[in-house]
């Protein structure tokens, strides 16, 4: 493994539960109301339309367009999406925060839901931002299942992709091992969170499910089973062990021909960290990996800065190879 150890916890946010929970129990909610908000619409193929929120910087240095791609639960309004735009567009980069498919603002242009392994979806979005918002390239940030569908996404483009360079935090590369980890006793509370929040997400009034599939819903009390359930067959997939197959980016990673920084901590009490110790970064030539002992899940709450740690390293990746 390389990267830097530069990252150091910031009292009383110590140990990866500790740091992973912060955004939830403080709900600082970091503002954007300097860089106010314009609705970009990005059609798919299909006819759904992602909805994704525009911010300018005040002073435009012609730096490329920064993509920002929320993870599961999550949207636009996740607090680390809002704080790491608020990072760049204080560095002079412009910034469009994500809805993936039905998340968020979403919901009222789309029919379909995501999943984590709707590369096509980010692909047909990438390509769908207008050439004026484009015109300086364009780069993107994912975080937790929007991280992995980034890597993804990435290798299966190779050299054809359009981003000149990518940051993941928090991915969860081999989405099997990350389940069984996040379903130990240890991570209950955690699961019985998500599963409720993943819960509601799909019932969402205007969501068009059939009554097996609400039943199934209302049964499940596990995020595997309703993935097996219902995730997975939603979207064409046989069961859960597939669609996890389908979805992970470890066996992609050597195909990633673009500059990306992939930002993890092996305290993240969520995803299981046996990829990241195993696999042997030097055969991914383009990923620079920055893996820390602590820091949590998209946490990385640390001394020194009022921003994420994650933000600032990602603020700088953009810097160092874009300008």
């Amino acid at each position: 493994m390389t990267g830097r150890s530069d990252f150091r916890a910031r009292l009383p946010w110590l140990g990866g539960d500790l740091q992973t929970v912060r955004n939830l129990l403080l709900r600082i909610d970091p503002d954007l109301s300097a860089w106010p908000g314009e609705r970009l619409l990005l059609p798919l193929a299909d006819g759904d339309r992602l909805w994704a929120s525009l911010h300018r910087p005040n002073v435009p240095r012609g730096r490329p367009l920064a993509v920002l791609i929320h993870g599961l639960s999550g949207s636009q309004e996740s607090i680390h999406v809002r704080a790491t735009a608020r990072c760049l567009l204080e560095r002079g980069f412009p910034v469009a925060r994500l809805n993936l498919r039905g998340a968020g603002p979403s919901v009222a242009t789309c029919r379909g839901l995501y999943h984590a392994a709707a590369t096509g979806d980010l692909a047909e979005a990438l390509d769908a931002i207008p050439a004026d918002l484009a015109r300086d390239g364009i780069v993107a940030v994912g975080f937790s299942l929007g991280a992995n569908l980034l890597l993804r996404m990435l290798g299966e483009q190779g050299p054809r992709t359009p981003l000149r360079a990518a940051v993941a935090v928090s991915a969860p590369v081999d989405v099997a091992a990350t389940s069984v980890r996040f379903h130990r006793l240890r991570n209950r509370l955690y699961m019985r969170w998500l599963l409720g929040e993943l819960k509601s997400e799909v019932r969402m009034p205007g969501r068009v499910l059939s009554n097996e599939e609400r039943a199934v819903i209302d049964a499940v009390e596990s995020i595997y089973d309703l993935d097996d359930r219902f995730v997975a067959p939603r979207h064409g997939f046989t069961g859960a062990p597939e669609y996890y197959a389908r979805a992970s980016s470890l066996p992609l990673l050597t195909d990633i021909a673009v500059p990306t920084l992939v930002i993890h901590a092996l305290d993240d009490p969520w995803i299981d960290d046996t990829a990241y110790r195993a696999f042997d970064w030097r055969r991914a030539r383009a990923i620079r990996p920055l893996i820390t002992r602590r820091g949590g899940h998209v946490g990385f709450h640390g001394r020194g800065h009022a921003a994420p740690w994650h933000d600032v390293r990602t603020a700088e990746f953009f810097e160092e190879i874009c300008g």
